[in-house]
């Protein structure tokens, strides 16, 4: 019987560690206001576990040319409220590459080519979003 409940708790916290990403028309921040995107540290090679980690709501008309070092180059996925867009360059102060993404949810920003040789994953330093 101990095996039992030791297996059942072992699976459920299992269950727990898996992240789902919001729906973008849903996106909402801890106290119902609505959001124009939510940022995320990590992703995973399923879907249904991207979107884990900590993470950054942003608001509409959000303008951080310049993210602080706690959060630059850490994104990993993210997703963008409908009716929404969320723009990032790769340095601060608004340089480097551009990216603008659209309503939707990204689980993987290794997907998303950035030039001719690089992707997204961990290259967000700025970002303006607009709803």
């Amino acid at each position: 019987m101990k095996a039992f409940i030791a297996v059942l708790l072992a699976v459920l916290c299992f269950e727990g560690l898996k992240a789902q990403c919001p729906e973008p028309n849903a996106l909402q921040d801890d106290n119902g206001n609505k959001l124009c995107a939510r940022m995320f540290e990590h992703s995973s090679f399923y879907n249904e576990e991207s979107c884990k980690g900590q993470y950054i709501d942003v608001y509409p008309n959000d303008d951080y040319p310049i993210m602080t070092w706690t959060w630059n180059d850490r994104i990993s996925s993210l997703v963008v409220s409908k009716f929404c867009s969320l723009t990032v360059w790769s340095n601060s102060k608004k340089e480097g590459y551009k990216k603008k993404f659209s309503a939707g949810i990204v689980y993987h920003l290794k997907d998303v080519q950035k030039g001719l040789f690089g992707n997204w994953n961990d290259s967000i330093s700025g970002y303006y979003c607009t709803c």
